[in-house]
């Protein structure tokens, strides 16, 4: 009978022991990290030789290294972990001849609707309904006719006696 207590009790210590959960049902809060700067398909488009550095910046924000030893390569790196969905990593890098862009090298990045559709945590939502069909338009009640309002009067209204005698 011991020896069954003794098991049970080593059952319970080794759930315990587990960092996913708490007695398989609560777990803990994990938060997203998500590091650098978000770079689409668009974004890189709009990179083309021969712009500024300070146009780059305004496209791409600012890069998250900038290597004091190669000043001509700015490096944008984006990582994203998020518990239950896979890590995202991309890193984007712009080469220049002095001032202006030489080349851009980004590996296959995701359009803005990829992307945004890769981080919602709501994966099947169906876009709400704005309009009404013809026959659901027909199946509403017909509303109640209003009276026309009182006509306004024309001039001025007194409803108290003048203060003056004409």
């Amino acid at each position: 009978m011991s020896l069954l207590a003794a098991a049970a009790l080593l059952a319970g210590c080794e759930s315990l022991q587990r960092t996913d959960s708490l007695f398989g049902v609560i777990t803990p809060y994990r938060i997203d990290i998500v590091q650098g700067n978000a770079i689409t398909q668009e974004q890189a488009a709009a990179i083309k030789p021969g712009m500024t550095r300070l146009q780059v910046r305004d496209v791409l924000g600012t890069p998250l290294m900038t290597d004091p030893f190669h000043a001509n390569r700015w490096d944008y790196i984006f990582t994203l972990r998020r518990p239950g969905a896979e890590a995202q990593r991309r890193s984007v890098v712009v080469f220049f001849d002095g001032d202006t862009v030489k080349s851009i090298d980004a590996p296959k990045l995701p359009s803005e609707r990829e992307f945004v559709a890769s981080i919602s945590r709501f994966k099947d939502v169906k876009p709400p309904k704005l309009e009404l069909t013809e026959a659901e338009r027909a199946a509403l009640p017909v509303p109640p006719k209003r009276e026309a309002p009182a006509a306004e009067p024309m001039g001025p209204v007194r409803e108290y006696p003048p203060l003056e005698k004409s």
